[in-house]
């Protein structure tokens, strides 16, 4: 069986490698590189291991004689005809193959649309991928070049919010605000550190007792309530109007960084080709038959998904769905 399966991140690589031990893959990726929303991370929850070398892990997989790993090739389209489906690429060629897996991923949530927050407006308001590679260049600095006295983090940016149009949860917020505190706090001590938070959602294994550790070892303030407003100030430092939902206080503080912690969207890609091919779901990403005993499979005959593109996942929950997705593929033949 020939199959397409598009996109390069965790899921298309991981499912290529387990289907081309019995079948011709092609993978198409449309940035330079696989693996971009791995590569933008420094260190992964809860072990705290190197983003990277788990990346270099992945992309060996891409050396196999039966994977054609196409870089720079974006599809547009896709399209049932007969038995197989026919991709429409970015140069308006097509190829057509037996069997196609979507696994498109993902993007972060724009916070320009907050404006309220002033992402793009104020230098000291920033994204949580922003936060990241500072942390992963160990270069955590404020507008004038100097390590923060003070950093808040603001959950729930583009998740849960009616405003935006997103109601779900984006999942990995919580735990990637815990991670990216315990890691300023290594490498600045000195550096205070708070956490909004409407309610922590530690879902997974040593979640919880990175949460407690992030308290007890390293001294990270968690604050329940929501961030209103942000200003800048004279210094050019972040002055934030909050409310605390326990206390029922508002509260204003100053801050040299606000990091937004900006939920989960669906990829354009996903977006696109999931309504090319009539499968598109909620916020737009790609409808699976069902999240129970069938959440790789769809609607159309030889289309299968895994990943990211049906709803927000952590890195482990991608590649354990992606070898879901290439065993309901190889079962289907």
């Amino acid at each position: 069986m020939n199959i397409a399966i598009i996109g390069a991140g965790p899921a298309g690589i991981e499912a290529a490698s387990v289907l081309a031990k019995q079948h011709q893959v092609t993978l198409f990726e449309k940035e330079a590189q696989p693996l971009c929303n791995i590569r933008d991370k420094a260190f992964l929850f809860p072990d705290f291991s190197s983003a990277d070398e788990l990346a270099d892990k992945q992309e060996a997989k891409l050396q196999n004689e039966n994977i054609t790993f196409k870089p720079n090739c974006a599809v547009t389209a896709m399209n049932r005809t007969g038995e197989q489906w026919t991709l429409t690429l970015v140069d308006g060629t097509t190829a057509t193959f037996d069997a196609v897996l979507l696994a498109t991923g993902y993007r972060v949530f724009d916070a320009h649309q907050k404006e309220e927050l002033g992402y793009g407006i104020y230098h000291g308001v920033i994204t949580s991928l922003e936060m990241e590679k500072m942390i992963k260049e160990n270069r955590v600095r404020n507008i004038m070049n100097e390590v923060p006295k003070q950093i808040v983090f603001l959950q729930c940016v583009g998740s849960r919010d009616e405003k935006s149009g997103n109601h779900y949860c984006s999942k990995v917020c919580c735990v990637t605000a815990v991670k990216q505190a315990i890691e300023i706090k290594k490498q600045h001590p000195e550096t205070d550190v708070y956490v909004f938070y409407m309610d922590l959602r530690m879902w997974g294994q040593g979640f919880e007792e990175m949460y407690r550790e992030a308290q007890e070892k390293y001294g990270v303030n968690f604050v329940r309530g929501r961030i209103s407003e942000a200003a800048s100030t004279f210094d050019n430092r972040v002055q934030i109007k909050a409310e605390d939902t326990l206390m029922g206080n508002p509260m204003t503080m100053t801050a040299d960084l606000l990091v937004l912690m900006v939920g989960m969207c669906a990829s354009e890609g996903t977006a696109i080709l999931s309504k090319s091919a009539g499968i598109d779901g909620l916020y737009r990403f790609a409808q699976s038959l069902s999240p129970h005993t069938e959440d790789n499979l769809t609607t159309q005959p030889g289309l299968y998904l895994a990943g990211a593109c049906k709803r927000p996942m952590s890195i482990s929950d991608t590649i354990q769905d992606a070898r879901a997705a290439a065993i309901a593929m190889t079962c289907d033949v």
